[in-house]
């Protein structure tokens, strides 16, 4: 291990040696984190607006969480889900202090696609129908159903055919909807604000008809919260926004403070879906993630973290708007929060790895066009005025 990080090389080649080619790699060996900030295997520090894929909106190590983890390790590692464990009562207990008076029965799962087959299945097993509404420019996911659902084709192309009840509107388009939301469908699936797709908002208008819709024609609504959702946008869920509620919805990447994690939540009204046997999940559920993940609840309310988005992420745009304008590949801001997009009038592959290479900001692209800005919750004005802005200033070329 010190051989590896004495000479970054040696990590690059190790991986390189027998991991498959399945992720466009950068040449940067990240061996620490705290926070906001991130330190690669020579010591050069990093400001991380991409938090793994945005994982750690609460933070690389957070105390809190570490602490939950180390102790928990300690004690357990692994319990089955056909065992009662405290680790994970204490976390479905705090979790459903975070969830609205509708909602009640969850199912534990290890990532967001996980949590999205979990979604799919269960509308097929209470509606007794086969067919799905998704739409252009989604993404929920690499699983065979979850990809079925995505709405980009370069995802879907090379692993067709898949479920071939599927068909996609387009994003946004109101006047589509009564013609698409027919009474064979299951359900309808959406993200409240589209992540890979480019970190696209969902218009009030049109989730407010797809609800309207769905309960006229007995179809159920899922909500993929994913990404956007436990706080990022400002609210706890994202679709608190809108003052639309969903049938079901997804909650994965940044639950368990850094740890594998995908939960599914269903309606009161849905209750339980499964009968044992009928899902189940080695890994879901286990004490570890369900420390790591109620220690992440428990820091949520503490810092009442959709408040301290709102304020840091109202700065944030600010700052932007009074910048990034100012640049000649600039189209528009988009997104909620700290779910930030910076719409480009080329890819924005080319300005993440100048922002990288050049100064030390680690972001994302989305959509091809995008530059995607994901930064955990404490991120400071400090770091907005001194690094973050600079920073676009100069790869943008804004003019001043």
């Amino acid at each position: 291990m010190l051989e590896l990080l004495q000479d970054p090389l040696k990590a690059i080649e190790a991986e390189r040696s027998i991991l498959a080619n399945y992720y466009r790699k950068r040449d940067i060996v990240f061996t620490r984190g705290w926070h906001q900030y991130l330190w690669d295997a020579r010591g050069d520090m990093y400001l991380d607006c991409n938090t793994g894929y945005g994982v750690a909106f609460l933070g690389h190590c957070n105390e809190k969480i570490v602490t939950a983890i180390t102790e928990q390790a300690r004690r357990l590692l692994t319990c089955a889900m056909t065992f009662y464990n405290d680790a994970r009562a204490k976390f479905l207990s705090t979790f459903s202090k975070l969830l609205p008076p509708r909602f009640g029965k969850v199912v534990l799962q290890n990532s967001g696609t996980e949590a999205v087959e979990v979604a799919l299945k269960a509308a097929r097993k209470i509606t007794r129908r086969r067919g799905f509404l998704a739409f252009t420019g989604s993404f929920h996911g690499r699983t065979l159903g979850a990809l079925s659902v995505t709405g980009n084709t370069k995802y879907r192309r090379p692993f067709e055919p898949l479920l071939t009840d599927v068909k996609f509107g387009k994003f946004n388009v109101v006047n589509d909807l009564d013609k698409l939301v027919t009474e064979d469908l299951a359900a309808v699936i959406v993200e409240p604000i589209q992540g890979e797709g480019g970190v696209n908002p969902a218009t009030p208008e049109f989730l407010r008809e797809l609800r309207r819709l769905t309960q006229e024609r007995g179809v159920l609504l899922i909500f993929d919260e994913v990404q956007c959702g436990f706080g990022r946008t400002g609210y706890t869920w994202c679709f608190q926004h809108y003052g639309v509620e969903p049938d079901i919805f997804t909650v994965g990447k940044p639950l368990a403070g850094g740890l594998p994690i995908g939960v599914t939540v269903f309606s009161k009204d849905i209750g339980d879906v499964f009968e044992p046997g009928e899902h189940g999940s080695t890994f879901g559920g286990n004490p570890l993630t369900m420390a790591a993940a109620a220690a992440a609840c428990e820091l949520f309310i503490e810092e009442n973290i959709p408040e301290r988005v709102r304020e840091i992420s109202g700065y944030l745009v600010r700052r932007l708007e009074e910048t990034v304008t100012g640049s000649r590949y600039f189209l528009r801001l988009k997104g909620l929060g700290l779910m930030i997009g910076i719409e480009l009038r080329q890819s924005a592959e080319p300005f993440v790895d100048k922002l990288l290479r050049e100064h030390k900001v680690v972001a994302l692209s989305a959509g091809g066009t995008t530059l995607r800005l994901l930064p955990p919750y404490m991120i400071t004005r400090k770091d907005v005025d001194e690094w973050l802005i600079p920073a676009l200033e100069r790869v943008l070329e804004v003019r001043k």
